[in-house]
């Protein structure tokens, strides 16, 4: 079909309150939204073109074509058919250029943070010692829990969100009840230097959230038993500092080293499976891909309100919830850091240190 044999129509634009935009003028049946955009901006001769919807005699949205509502219409095409512009809100996605909200309270530096597996609760370590939970409505401490003699390093909740760990320069670890702020146990001491990281089991693995590990300066991994407030198990291997220690949803533990080493373990009896080797320099880090899931365990993020609610059940549902969704996780990622100790690839581009 030739221009010639498409079927035109004259149209007169106008505003929403009726006032014409122009003469009439003569377009194509199968015109465009986009190219009655141009049209109309021209006419309204903007600076900067401004989206619009357009409605056929004010009712009928043009949404791929005019002809499609005129046909719905049943307009005649010997008429002028008036069609009605509405300017439509721009969102234009700016850079954050200022701090939306400070919570105050700390005396020192904050050297951690952590907001809790449902998001009900934030925690932060400080180099004033101390540990606060903050109420996020108010944006003031829920609880200020004292118990560590040094800078709070680092700090991590229980995958059932019921207990938190921190980790202080003194090489001493303390437990906190959220809903109290006290201490539970006893203070966990065995590190000869300060603490690096702080992991927990998984919640899929142990319901109970009883073991936790802990990596340090003094180039050791230790598992806790939280309920007995003992070492359970010391992993040694690294010839220097552990800077990362993560409990994988498949029972292995996996660490970094200033010895630029990555090390796998099994954390049922500590035996070191594998030593990843590639680095040039320190490794300081380490993230697996299913970090998320296993951090936030039986939550499930699309069933949550508004007001986050601690998760309830039984253990065993509990459980049975953490592993269907680390289930439903695991099976589209790959385990090549279980099966394989050479490098899939090295992401080159930060000219410094890269830390977390």
């Amino acid at each position: 079909m030739t221009s010639a044999d498409v079927e035109r129509l004259l149209i007169q634009f106008q505003d929403e309150s009726g006032e014409v935009l122009g003469a009439p003028f003569d377009v194509p049946l199968d015109i465009t939204p986009d190219k009655l955009q141009l049209v109309c901006n021209a006419l309204l001769q903007m600076e900067e073109p401004v989206p619009f919807a357009f409605f056929a005699r004010g009712e009928a949205e043009v949404v791929s074509s005019l002809g499609v509502c005129v046909k719905a219409l049943g307009a005649e095409t010997e008429q002028v058919l008036p069609v009605v512009y509405q300017p439509q809100a721009v969102f234009r996605v700016r850079a954050v250029a200022r701090c939306t909200s400070s919570l105050q309270g700390h005396t020192e530096a904050v050297i951690s943070t952590a907001f809790s597996p449902t998001g009900k609760y934030l925690a932060s370590g400080s180099g004033d010692t101390t540990v606060r939970f903050w109420d996020l409505n108010t944006e003031t401490p829920h609880h200020t829990s004292r118990g560590h003699t040094h800078w709070v390093l680092s700090i991590a909740w229980s995958p059932d969100g019921k207990k938190l760990a921190s980790g202080c320069k003194n090489s001493q670890i303390c437990l906190w009840d959220p809903v109290t702020g006290q201490q539970v146990g006893k203070t966990l001491s065995g590190h000869t230097k300060w603490i690096t990281w702080l992991c927990w089991e998984p919640l899929h693995l142990n319901p109970e959230c009883r073991y936790l590990a802990s990596s340090s300066k003094d180039g050791s991994v230790r598992i806790w038993d939280t309920l007995l407030c003992r070492t359970d198990k010391i992993l040694t291997g690294h010839t220097q500092a552990v800077t990362c220690v993560k409990w994988g949803g498949d029972g292995l533990l996996y660490t970094s080293s200033q010895d630029r080493t990555v090390k796998v373990w099994r954390a049922k009896d500590g035996v070191q499976c594998r030593t990843l080797q590639g680095h040039a320099h320190w490794v300081n880090t380490l993230a697996l891909s299913t970090d998320y899931v296993l951090r936030t365990g039986a939550f499930e993020p699309a069933t949550a309100t508004v007001n986050a609610q601690d998760v309830t059940g039984s253990l065993e549902d509990v459980k049975e919830k953490a592993l269907q969704r680390y289930n439903k996780r695991f099976h589209h990622v790959p385990v090549e850091s279980a099966e394989d100790k050479k490098p899939l690839g090295r992401l080159t581009g930060h000219s410094a240190l890269v830390n977390e």
